[in-house]
């Protein structure tokens, strides 16, 4: 009963044991494998050989179309605009009615300045006269002033010979008095009638402007295009009532169009240079050979951080382009020597070029001059580097994990 007992306590680690036994005879048992060998993956690219040539970089620039000569037609005066002749964008030449302002809001100050100039010309007229007058007059008196002084004398004499009334004396000395009073009152209406003329004169110069200006407003009331324009906007319709300077309607001349780009810093001394020597420097709209081509003006007067405003003409006048319209621009700079073209694919960061050297990648930092057309018509960039030598290896492949020291093989093995 007892070895019973003792059996049914042991046999649950005779089984464990027995396991154990078994799965270590089963790992040991085991066939080995051999470890895979870790191998460096290649990366495939194309390359082509760098080669020294002299090129005429183009570059691409964004435009936009400006007049600096647009003219903006303002009411010369308050009033109804009475006819509107013209609609926004339509083509008109020298001459032609744009707007009509009514006439009549402009004929009474017309009329006014009229009457206010004759009235100064009638008292200029009239002081003109009254100095003759004053001229005769003052004559008149001071022969008068001579008689009263020799009346004083006489009786004088004949007071100290007591042949005379005091009475008599001092009458006649009144009358002296009285009389160089009057001389002396002719002789300032004489003598300030060139100070009147002038005040006369000066606001009968005033009034002469305020004619002429009415006259000025009265023709600007009918306003004509000055030159061969395109209305770029019509801001009144027939009955408005407008204001004093107020726009009426604004046009820009078809030859005096320009377009206005910005030149990245690093073109500014190309530029500058070909346009110092005389040569001359065309831009063509991308993909629109049709407009033309468009020969550098001139740079801006002022520089910014990044660089310069350059501004282009526009020569045919049957242009269809209008202000404001944004184009971008191909500009071809001078020729460059010295310069290797790679495919856009090459360029990594607008600054890195990979080399293959040795089977693996080497990354080189380049300037980049621009860009142009092979053969094909199709777009290289241009570069230059002292470190890139006549016939090295440069990858066209564009490997978004390009680094130095990555393992490659190009495709002639």
């Amino acid at each position: 009963m007892q070895g019973r007992s003792s059996l049914k306590f042991l046999l649950p680690f005779l089984v464990l044991l027995a396991g154990g036994a078994i799965y270590f005879s089963l790992v040991n048992s085991k066939t080995e494998r051999e470890k895979p060998a870790l191998t460096e993956k290649i990366w495939q690219v194309e390359t082509i050989s760098a080669e020294l040539q002299r090129l005429s970089p183009a570059i691409t620039l964004y435009g936009r179309i400006e007049s600096p000569e647009q003219l903006k037609a303002a009411a010369p005066g308050g009033g109804i605009v009475e006819k509107v002749f013209v609609r926004n964008g339509v083509r008109v030449e020298a001459g032609q009615q744009l707007v009509t302002m009514d006439p009549r809001d402009f004929e009474a100050a017309l009329l006014q300045a009229e009457a206010d100039l004759r009235d100064i010309d009638n008292q200029i007229a009239e002081l003109k006269v009254t100095y003759q007058a004053n001229l005769l007059a003052l004559e008149t008196e001071r022969k008068l002033l001579t008689l009263a002084e020799a009346e004083v004398d006489r009786l004088l004499k004949l007071a100290q010979q007591n042949l005379s009334a005091e009475t008599a004396l001092n009458a006649a000395r009144s009358e002296l008095g009285r009389q160089q009073l009057a001389v002396n009152s002719r002789e300032l209406d004489v003598d300030s009638y060139p100070a009147r003329l002038q005040i006369l004169q000066a606001r009968h110069d005033r009034g002469r402007a305020q004619l002429d200006q009415a006259r000025l407003a009265m023709s600007r009331s009918d306003v004509r295009a000055p030159f061969d324009a395109i209305i770029s906007e019509v801001a009144v319709a027939a009955g408005d009532r407008v204001s004093l300077g107020q726009l009426l309607i604004s046009l820009f001349p078809l030859q005096a169009l320009e377009i206005r780009a910005h030149l990245p810093i690093n073109y500014i001394d190309s530029v500058q240079q070909a346009i110092a020597n005389g040569n001359r420097l065309d831009a063509s709209v991308v993909n629109r050979s049709d407009l033309g081509r468009f020969p550098v003006l001139r740079l801006a007067g002022e520089a910014e951080a990044t660089g310069i405003d350059v501004y282009f003409a526009i020569e045919s006048i049957d242009t269809q382009l209008r202000p404001g319209e944004l184009l971008p621009l191909s500009l071809r700079l001078p020729a460059e020597s010295d310069v290797y073209a790679v495919p856009y694919q090459a360029i990594y960061g607008n600054s890195r070029i990979y080399l293959v050297v040795d089977g693996r990648l080497d990354a080189i930092e380049v300037q980049t001059i621009g860009q142009t057309r092979d053969a094909n018509d199709q777009v290289q960039v241009l570069i230059r580097s002292e470190k890139i030598n006549p016939g090295d290896l440069i990858s066209i492949t564009h490997l978004p994990n390009a680094v130095s020291g990555l393992k490659v093989k190009t495709n002639d093995g």
